[in-house]
């Protein structure tokens, strides 16, 4: 690379990855936290430059009713004006699915927690009632031709329960992917993880026979340690990472 007239050498790691993935999910992930919905028109513009920049995946909507999630409302409208299929959006339920399939999109994502707490909370299931609520969404979508991406929140803690046990952790996300997702983000929902929860939740993953290229990390900034975090699963292997353009995700 080059500053100025001066050259400046590049120092690769040993052992880490050639090349990672950056999965955008501001759009999604960030605007639901607005306080006020943003106009359909700007988020078509930010949805436009994320991908004029050259991100290669950018989270775009979600279908979830309009009454939990007001920032949202607008998905078919902002899809259709965007003029895109191969966005992903996510989808909470089989009508969320529905909505999806009828756009014509061609990528969803579930999400699924690891704690019985933010289960009741966020999806009003309990831990285990919320895979019988995405077994059908995954089967119908998978039998559309769909890929699945699935979402697992509060896998390295949970402000009502504390600290999660990996191996529960890695239950709940061997489970969604045993339902037919391609691949698992794992989320640092409240930004508690740290270098050696994340090696050991990584390393746990492997040996129930989940191999790093199936893992995604969603890392949230709160206590500054989403970069230590993200150096740390490159080391042990991962070469996908969510990201949220200007930290427009709560916490990161």
């Amino acid at each position: 690379m080059t500053t100025g007239s001066h050259d400046v050498a590049a120092f690769p790691e040993a052992g880490f990855p050639d090349r990672v993935t950056i999965y955008e999910v501001g759009p999604r992930d960030g605007l639901q936290n607005e306080a006020e919905p943003v106009p359909t028109e700007v988020k078509v513009e930010l949805v436009r430059r994320l991908l004029d920049a050259g991100l290669p995946v950018v989270e775009a909507t979600s279908f979830v009713h309009p009454r939990w999630v007001p920032q949202l409302a607008d998905a078919a409208e902002l899809l259709t004006a965007l003029g895109r299929t191969d966005l992903p959006v996510l989808v909470p339920n089989e009508r969320g699915l529905d909505r999806a399939l009828e756009l014509g999109c061609r990528h969803i994502a579930i999400f699924g927690s690891a704690t019985e707490t933010f289960a009741q909370r966020n999806l009003n299931r309990s831990l285990d009632e919320q895979f019988a609520m995405c077994d059908p969404v995954v089967a119908r979508a998978r039998d559309a031709g769909l890929d699945v991406r699935a979402y697992v929140s509060m896998c390295f803690g949970d402000p009502w329960e504390g600290a999660v046990p990996v191996d529960q952790v890695v239950d709940v996300g061997t489970r969604l992917l045993d339902l037919g997702a391609s691949q698992l983000s794992i989320g640092d929902t409240i930004g508690v993880g740290t270098t050696g929860h994340v090696r050991a939740l990584i390393s746990a993953f492997g040996a129930a026979g989940v191999p790093a290229g199936s893992l995604a990390m969603h890392f949230h900034d709160t206590y500054g340690q989403a970069l230590a975090n993200a150096h740390a699963a490159l080391g042990e292997g991962i070469t996908t990472f969510d990201a949220s353009a200007g930290g427009l995700d709560a916490g990161s």
